[in-house]
This record gives C-alpha cells, sequence and structure tokens, in this order.
C-alpha cells in the first residue's frame, strides 16, 4: 500500500492526514463549528475563507505530526466531490499545487467512499464485500460494497439525510448547532419511550412499503408538532423526553432497514460511517439487533466518525495500489453519485 497525503476541505472542517497501508501516520482537523455556531448552520462563503486561512499550516502540522519528507509520499489526494464547491476548491487546489511541485501523483477522492474506508482504519483487516450504512449531514444510504470503487446503492433516505434532521430537531428544541451532539447527550438524561413518533416508511406504487428507503422529513414535522402542542398546553417542554424519543426513532428506523438488507443480500458485516455513526443510540440498536442475526457491525473510532482527511487518505491510498490516478485537470462537483467514483480516476 501506498502513503498517501490527503486533504479534506468538503464542509466546515479544514483536514490533512497520512495514512500508510491503512495505518494513520498524521490527522489534523480544524474544526469551523464556533465560526459557524452564530449563524445557526454552514455559511458556504465562510467556510471557503477560513479553508484559505487554515490550509497550510494544518499540512505543515500533518508532515510534521508524521516525521515524513516528502521524498516519502508516494501520492497527493483531496476531496473533489460532493461538497460545497468553493471548500472543496481549496482542498483540491492545494492538493494539485503540491503534487505538481513534489512531482507525486494526484488523485481526487470521492467523500462518502472515503467514510466507507473510515472503517478500514479500525478494522484494518476489513474486505469487501459488506453492507455500509452511510449516516451523516447530507446523506444516509445503504449501500452494498463489492470492491474498491464498486458500489450499488440499495436504498437511501428520500429527503432529509439523518444528521440533518437531527440539526432541523435540535433547532426545533433550541438547542443550538451542531444538533447531533447535543441531541446524543439530552437523550441520555431522557425517556426514549415518552412519545411515539413515526418512523417514516416510503411507499411503494403497488402497495406496501420500500424495505430500505427511508425518510426523514415526516419525523421532523412530527418533533414539530408535538412541541407546539406541548407548548399550546402551557406545560414546560420535556426537551431530554423529546430528544430520546426522537433519537430511539431515527435510531430503530436506520436500524430496520440495515438488518433487513445485509440479511437479503447475504452480507454478515455491516459497517457504519458518517457523522451519525457517533451517535450513541444508533450504535447500541444496531449492535444488539446484529448479534440476534449474527452480524457483525463495525463503526469507525469517534474522531473518524465526522469529515477528516485520514478517511481520504486510506481510500486514496488503495485506489493508488491498484494503479488509479486522477488527471491534474479534474474539477469539484457538489453533486457526484458514489457509484459514479472511477469516472475520477484512469488507469495506469
Amino acid at each position: 500500500m501506498a502513503i498517501v497525503l490527503a486533504i479534506e476541505t468538503s464542509c466546515d472542517e479544514t483536514a490533512v492526514a497520512i495514512v500508510n497501508n491503512r495505518q494513520i501516520c498524521s490527522s489534523i482537523v480544524a474544526s469551523q463549528i464556533p465560526v459557524h455556531q452564530q449563524y445557526g448552520g454552514v455559511v458556504p462563503e465562510v467556510a471557503s475563507r477560513q479553508h484559505l486561512e487554515t490550509i497550510n499550516w494544518a499540512i505543515a502540522q500533518s508532515m510534521e505530526q508524521a516525521q515524513l519528507n516528502w521524498e516519502q509520499i508516494d501520492g497527493i489526494a483531496a476531496t473533489c466531490a460532493p461538497g460545497l464547491v468553493g471548500a472543496l476548491l481549496v482542498g483540491l487546489t492545494a492538493a494539485k499545487t503540491l503534487a505538481i511541485l513534489h512531482n507525486k501523483p494526484f488523485l481526487g477522492v470521492h467523500h462518502l467512499e472515503g467514510h466507507i474506508y473510515a472503517t478500514y482504519l479500525s478494522e484494518p483487516t476489513l474486505d469487501p464485500p459488506f453492507l455500509s450504512l452511510l449516516v451523516s449531514g447530507g446523506h444516509t444510504s445503504l449501500i452494498y460494497v463489492k470492491n474498491c470503487g464498486d458500489y450499488k446503492t440499495l436504498g437511501e433516505t428520500r429527503d432529509d439525510a439523518a444528521g440533518e434532521a437531527f440539526d432541523k430537531v435540535a433547532r426545533l428544541l433550541k438547542l443550538g448547532y451542531p444538533g447531533g451532539p447535543v441531541i446524543d447527550r439530552l437523550a441520555q438524561q431522557g425517556n426514549p419511550q415518552a412519545f411515539a413518533l413515526p418512523e417514516g416508511k416510503v411507499s411503494l406504487p403497488a402497495g406496501g412499503y420500500h424495505p430500505y428507503d427511508g425518510s426523514f422529513s415526516g419525523l421532523k414535522t412530527a418533533v414539530l408538532r408535538l412541541v407546539q402542542q406541548l407548548e399550546k398546553n402551557g406545560g414546560q417542554v420535556p426537551v431530554a423526553d423529546v430528544a430520546a424519543s426522537f433519537q430511539e426513532t431515527v435510531a430503530r428506523s436506520l436500524t430496520k432497514r440495515a438488518i433487513a438488507c445485509a440479511l437479503d443480500y447475504g452480507l454478515n458485516t455491516i459497517a457504519v460511517g458518517g457523522g451519525v455513526a457517533a451517535n450513541s443510540g444508533l450504535r447500541k440498536n444496531l449492535q444488539a439487533a446484529a448479534a440476534k442475526h449474527n452480524l457483525r457491525v463495525l463503526f469507525p473510532h469517534l474522531e473518524f466518525c465526522t469529515d477528516n482527511a485520514a478517511m481520504i487518505a486510506c481510500a486514496a491510498a488503495e485506489h493508488l495500489s491498484l494503479g488509479h490516478t486522477s488527471p491534474i485537470t479534474l474539477g469539484v462537483e457538489s453533486r457526484l453519485a458514489l457509484t459514479q467514483v472511477m469516472k475520477l480516476y484512469q488507469s495506469d
């Protein structure tokens, strides 16, 4: 496997990491959360400017932490899709510049493929095929991982992603941004059975429900109506109980679909990735359900659930070892299906 330095700037973390054979040599993550909290969410222009101010420092810190020189680096990578266009351009331009300057192969990496590879960092012996449950602020999908670069989407959310639903419910409860961590903390103090909330099933034209697709917009609306009703009745909103009931519903919904999908496709491993993979309710529900069916569930270490460059470097290292590189003219894309990941590469 190759030693790769990777840059991740798809949203509001400026991250640089170096990975060698699925082993982390360095990982630097500069979060912008304090900057965006005052706006209640990520402001793209602000994110781009923050990346510009931080990127050179992060690269220098990553090299220093790894105690490597540029001759020892085999390739330079950066997230190129999907994400905020201005933010992606900062990382991609920096990576291209380094690749040209040091005469190294360049690789553009799909952000969601990075989240799949986050599990490889904690389980280096993991090999396809397996089912990936990707749950983040922008994406919620069930992916059949057949091989490096070979993916099939089996299920997804039809509207809000799970992480997006956490942020919106946190806003309803006046808990601030980001919503995931604060709801998780409050949920552990509340009663998850306090309120019955809908799981958000997706109807099929011929009748019945889609076995793997889900929806979170109805759940978000149900929480809104619940809070409005509680306030209308003049009582104090039991925020911890609402948070616990909401989190339990999300975890139960994701767990049911992931277990059913794994069993139907004969996959004995479920690897979870994305920011919501850090959620304690999801971890508890999915591990308990998987044990009943003798399925293995793998979660990344908490620091690699949210956006980071180590997962991008891990994915890039495998592509590079297979002879895949990207043209230096590669651009960024705000949207790109994971199933189109190989369009980013050219083979030797």
